[in-house]
């Protein structure tokens, strides 16, 4: 993946599964390269209002597709590494090559469901960093066994493998996160923000190590002819999601995020969602991106009208991006 690619965003907290699979497919036909799939038990809000199971979701649209498709994960609380390692394995089994995984420290707004203490930041990252020794194992083959300060593994074979295993990404917001997960992760993912805070996390990464990484971005976008009406989307849909990483980590429930959004204004979301009306203006903002070395970019368009988002995207914006 040396080229540059345009990949569209799977947002499972906003609408259906069934919904999705017909978008996903409507995204490769009109010129996305890649599908990005979130994976929430929770919605951001109530406005959002979906929640489908992106794993399951994943199988479906890997066989209604043939671009690759990768998704944002915490491979523990929630879950346990083991599974999702099965996981994987299974969608690489079927479809060689086009799976790849984001890994991150995951947020109390899904991992809560399990009832279990909410650990701190640095308790999150350990328990990142030995999922990831864990499925690696498991990946290669042959009986493993692991004890950890976070969770233990033993006796654990898994008997279909993967031909190769997944790219894995590592999710950041921070400088200091995107210094932590270089050493095991083949790629950065992070998410668009004002621009002196995304320089300093993409310093950060490059600064790191001495070989050189790929870096992802996850842009927002609101799309709509008429600039009222894209504002509005995107405030309607997004204005959940304008918080610190630190906060947004520790609200529970969606309700919560949205009394924290109380006093969010549509203006607010300027460094957040880039929110316009003609082709020009998502063109430059991608290029600016793509200066920065961003060698693939996931493009979430945050309003309800994703139809006419693709439509617009596939005549008037990919085939100005090379």
């Amino acid at each position: 993946m040396n080229a540059f690619q345009l990949g569209y965003h799977i947002s499972h907290e906003q609408f259906s599964p069934g919904e999705l699979l017909e978008l996903v497919q409507m995204a490769e036909a009109t010129g996305f390269q890649f599908a990005l799939s979130s994976d929430h038990f929770h919605p951001w809000s109530t406005e959002q209002g979906q929640s489908g199971n992106a794993w399951t979701w994943l199988g479906a649209a890997l066989a209604k597709t043939s671009f690759s498709m990768g998704v944002v994960n915490c491979p523990y609380q929630r879950y346990h590494p083991t599974i999702i390692a099965q996981s994987a394995a299974t969608l690489l089994d079927m479809f060689p090559g086009r799976f790849w995984m984001c890994l991150g420290s995951g947020q109390l707004l899904n991992e809560g469901i399990t009832g279990k203490q909410w650990p701190s930041k640095a308790t999150r990252n350990q328990a990142l960093t030995e999922s990831i020794q864990v499925m690696r194992a498991l990946w290669e083959g042959g009986e493993v066994n692991f004890t950890g300060a976070c969770f233990d593994v033993q006796e654990a074979t898994l008997y279909t493998t993967p031909p190769n295993p997944p790219e894995i990404a590592g999710a950041a917001i921070t400088a200091e996160t995107a210094k932590f997960l270089y050493a095991w992760t083949d790629a950065l993912l992070t998410v668009q923000q004002p621009m002196p805070k995304l320089e300093t996390v993409c310093k950060a990464w490059r600064e790191a190590g001495d070989v050189p990484k790929p870096m992802m971005l996850k842009m927002q976008v609101s799309y709509d002819p008429d600039p009222e009406v894209a504002s509005l989307g995107a405030f309607d849909q997004w204005k959940t999601n304008v918080f610190g990483s630190a906060m947004s980590a520790q609200l529970r429930t969606p309700i919560q995020f949205e009394q924290a959004a109380e006093h969010i204004t549509p203006g607010d979301l300027t460094d957040h969602v880039h929110i316009g009306t003609n082709a020009a203006f998502f063109i430059e903002k991608i290029k600016a991106y793509i200066a920065m070395g961003f060698s693939r970019i996931s493009i979430h368009n945050v309003n309800r009208n994703q139809k006419q988002f693709l439509r617009f995207f596939g005549d008037e914006v990919i085939p100005h991006i090379g």
